[in-house]
């Protein structure tokens, strides 16, 4: 059961840290009657004593966002009293924020501000001020933002790939509306889709796992590295679970914040097929060494796939020279390479690979 982790949302979809050695261990010490070297010992990791230098650097960064939605009424009321029209109501929902740059541009979740009527921010000096919608991106649950405030804190965006699993990472947000919480994790996992997330199938999803404690109100907060940077928007919970969060990589972000900058949402490129993944059955059944690429279900008519020959069985194993290990992989390359790019697919079929190219073109609006 995965929530999404503003608090009472309107969507029901479902810096230099202190640090000392560890001991190290005793080297290893080869068996008796052994003559060969021995294994060499596990170096341990540098573990931080505190993080407060990181978070007094990066505070002033994260922000309260909070969002009203007029929910209309006019339908009958079953459930006692009066008979008549159910009169409209406000329904609030809380999140955070978090500010990349001195303009005043803020990045939250879509799903903390969608359709608001009214949404405010309060800064961490606690000043609060009404905020603007500059750009909107359902698909990947990102929300830009503009305030007009004093004493702009924006830290980095750091790169989001690079993160390892092991390392350690800080959550800062609004739980539960208990502003400027700090805490701290691990890299679980990385690279979660829809499959391990399944908030919205429609979605793009290689989320971070992380077991930094993150509850309901922390949607749209930021998740830092030990330098300081921003890596991850925190999103979602597993809410059957202790420890399991999830947090969009900033590198997701950060290709499509031009497009929220300039025109306020993301046209999005196409190749006209659906997928789904290559079982070990399928790829025995195909001839493929081993389950790996996108398997083609359907080519639409008139689209670029079905123009440059690409057939319902194919497997497509690369996208413009980029391995595709799972099918989740493909839409995100093929919707950001950009509309009129020519792709270059490498394709399993009949029991050879071949190459094809086509030229993208814009996503159709029912396919958004």
């Amino acid at each position: 059961m995965l929530a999404l982790l503003c608090s009472s949302c309107p969507s029901t979809r479902a810096p230099t840290i202190v640090e000392q050695p560890a001991a190290q261990p005793e080297p290893a010490v080869a068996p008796s009657g052994t003559t060969g070297p021995s294994a060499p010992p596990l170096v341990a990791p540098m573990v931080p004593t505190s993080f407060v230098d990181l978070v007094q650097h990066v505070k002033g960064a994260v922000v309260n966002v909070f969002a009203a939605q007029v929910v209309r009424g006019g339908l009958p009321n079953p459930f006692g009293g009066p008979w008549g029209a159910v009169p409209d109501r406000i329904q609030r929902s809380l999140g955070t924020g978090f500010v990349i740059d001195s303009e005043g541009y803020v990045i939250t979740n879509n799903h903390v501000i969608e359709h608001a009527s009214d949404i405010r921010v309060q800064t961490s000096s606690n000043e609060e001020v009404s905020a603007s919608v500059v750009g909107l991106d359902d698909r990947t649950d990102v929300a830009l933002l503009r305030i007009s405030a004093r004493n702009l804190v924006a830290p980095p965006l750091g790169d989001s790939d690079a993160l390892q699993v092991g390392e350690w990472v800080v959550a800062i947000g609004n739980p539960f509306g208990l502003s400027q919480t700090v805490t701290a994790g691990i890299v679980s996992a990385k690279g979660r889709t829809g499959r391990d997330v399944p908030i919205d199938p429609a979605g793009y999803y290689n989320f971070i796992q992380t077991d930094a404690s993150i509850n309901p109100g922390n949607s749209g907060g930021p998740l830092f590295n030990m330098r300081g940077e921003i890596v991850g928007i925190n999103t979602a919970i597993n809410a059957a679970g202790q420890g399991i969060g999830f947090a969009i990589p900033i590198n997701m972000v950060k290709q499509i914040l031009p497009q929220l900058r300039t025109s306020g949402r993301v046209t999005r490129s196409w190749l006209g097929i659906s997928i789904q993944s290559v079982t070990r059955d399928a790829a025995t059944q195909l001839g493929l060494p081993e389950p790996k690429g996108a398997l083609v279900v359907e080519v639409f008519p008139g689209g670029p796939a079905a123009s440059a020959g690409l057939r319902s069985g194919d497997v497509i194993l690369e996208f413009d020279g980029q391995a595709i290990r799972d099918s989740s992989e493909l839409p995100w390359l093929a919707s950001t390479a950009g509309v009129g790019h020519i792709a270059r697919l490498d394709v399993f079929r009949g029991g050879s690979q071949r190459q094809i190219q086509l030229r993208l073109v814009e996503m159709p609006p029912q396919r958004r």
